[in-house]
């Protein structure tokens, strides 16, 4: 099993573990840093009822946009997961600015550790936190048990076409996807495509204050500076992967009707 660490750096598309202490720093103007909170909402809408009364789960929760944002439209109950305390301190503060204080609960801690102890959510939310829990199967199989029989678990990730020569370390190809989907006694209930050029806007936008932020870290740190501008570059790296390599997807996975 990888350390936490790696897996953090692996989440925020890291290359250096002296990165890590500086996430906070770099990514200060980003609230919502990784799925849009508004696709989550749509597809809770259309896929859940008794919204009030959802339980939801969000691991690799950020600064917690997804987990307030669903308290804010639905009412419903979000535990929130991350390994970075000054996250976790950021998700509190816009819970309560937002006024859904009472509804969300935000905690730090290795979300693979502590989803083995929690059970009885109706909406697990895994928002482009890469492959924390390992390839799609292992992901599944991990989270099943927190979830009640018609729960739903939506997953914002991205897959290589089936015609593409592209290949990725931890991205897989769709049809590779969906049958790690049905091995892992699951199915497919919907997906949505994000649109390539939403994807190139948000891209560019959380690029700039990225690079801003990563350029005064050098000047702060000049002994640094290969760390942060290695930082600049793997973004570079990952967005053209988002915005060229791969399809980026959003599916909504449920348990095998039997």
């Amino acid at each position: 099993m990888k350390s936490l660490q790696e897996n953090v750096l692996a989440a925020m598309d890291g290359t250096d573990i002296a990165q890590i202490p500086f996430f906070p720093y770099i990514l200060q103007d980003l609230w919502e840093i990784g799925t849009d909170p508004s696709v989550v909402i749509e597809l809770v809408r259309k896929h859940k009822t008794n919204y009030s009364g959802l339980r939801v789960l969000d691991p690799g929760c950020g600064k917690g946009a997804v987990s307030v944002k669903l308290a804010q439209a639905f009412g419903c109950s979000c535990l929130g997961i991350d390994a970075i305390p000054e996250f976790v301190d950021v998700a509190r503060e816009k819970a309560a600015a937002f006024d859904v204080g009472h509804l969300c609960r935000f905690e730090t801690g290795d979300m693979r550790i502590s989803v083995k102890a929690i059970s009885g959510f109706d909406v697990i939310v895994l928002g482009s936190i890469g492959p924390v829990f390992g390839d799609c199967y292992q992901t599944l199989t991990a989270l099943a048990p927190c979830l009640n029989q018609d729960g739903i678990i939506i997953v914002d990730d991205g897959y290589i076409e089936h015609h593409s020569r592209y290949s990725h370390p931890f991205i897989q190809k769709r049809e590779t996807i969906l049958r790690q989907i049905d091995d892992s006694g699951m199915r497919l209930i919907d997906e949505t495509i994000l649109d390539q050029q939403a994807i190139k806007d948000s891209d560019d936008y959380i690029f700039q204050k990225i690079e801003q932020r990563c350029r005064e870290l050098i000047q702060q740190h000049p002994d640094k500076k290969a760390v942060f501008e290695d930082y600049i570059r793997k973004q570079i790296e990952e967005n053209d992967v988002l915005e060229n390599k791969i399809v980026c997807s959003i599916m909504v996975i449920g348990r095998k009707i039997e």
